[in-house]
């Protein structure tokens, strides 16, 4: 194993756990939220996360990447960048819902290597290395092995996302052919799937910050997550993952082209 992807990896799990319990300090306690220009609502508890990220990990790894989703993006020389979401599901956060996360990615040269998503309120830690395998906890997890589509589980965050994208009839196509349905949005679908628990997560509107530290998550658990097109682009706002036995399958039904 890259001596240099461990001792980053080893580092931002223990960071991601500090910046989780900075951010459990406010949950729950009537903060304040303020909106931002996308209409999507931030906190000191995010803000707060993030500089903490940002001061632990660029204290160790200064010439280190580091790319977030309140404060931006500040380039590199090592190679190494890393892509962090103080608090994935802040809407869930701001309303007493505990379904909320602090994400680590890492990146090097382009490939993302390490995951690591930190959720305080539930007082889990998933995490994933490349070649090492994805845990939560100290529990190593897998992908289900569930290979029908109408015995499977999908999740998602919004319908209101997909009838944005133009896509709400094949979104209720692909449930429709399915055993199950949930609502479980921001990252925790996917970490549902990464944990054998569901079959496939679909969404739109994401951002590098939202799938970054997942993508090897569900990679490292025998998953698979692209965007609808079937490649993987942290940029694109749509993307899917799954156990990936039932991957083309579902794609194909969501990006299926419906008489008007």
């Amino acid at each position: 194993m890259n001596a240099e992807w461990r001792n980053r990896y080893e580092r931002a799990v223990d960071a991601a756990q500090q910046a989780g319990q900075f951010a459990l300090g406010y949950f729950d306690q009537g903060i304040a939220v303020e909106w931002k220009p996308d209409q999507s609502p931030v906190t000191m508890a995010d803000k707060g996360a993030e500089q903490l990220l940002r001061q632990t990990l660029l204290a160790k790894f200064p010439n280190d990447g580091f790319l977030g989703e309140e404060f931006g993006d500040t380039p590199g020389s090592s190679g190494f960048r890393w892509i962090i979401d103080p608090i994935d599901g802040t809407r869930s956060f701001v309303r007493g819902i505990p379904i909320w996360a602090t994400l680590v990615g890492l990146e090097y040269k382009g490939e993302l290597i390490a995951g690591i998503a930190c959720s305080p309120a539930l007082k889990q830690t998933f995490r994933a290395l490349r070649g090492d395998g994805a845990f939560r906890d100290e529990r190593r997890i897998r992908v289900s092995d569930v290979k029908a589509l109408d015995k499977a589980h999908v999740y998602y965050s919004s319908i209101s996302w997909f009838t944005k994208a133009g896509h709400d009839r094949q979104f209720l196509d692909l449930v429709g052919r399915t055993e199950r349905q949930r609502g479980f949005g921001d990252y925790y679908g996917f970490l549902m799937i990464a944990q054998g628990s569901g079959e496939i997560m679909v969404e739109h509107g994401v951002h590098a910050w939202d799938i970054a530290a997942l993508a090897p998550i569900v990679e490292e658990a025998g998953g698979r997550l692209t965007a609808w097109d079937g490649k993987f682009d942290l940029n694109k706002p749509d993307v899917l993952a799954s156990n990936r036995l039932l991957h083309d399958e579902a794609m194909a039904i969501i990006n299926r082209r419906l008489p008007v």
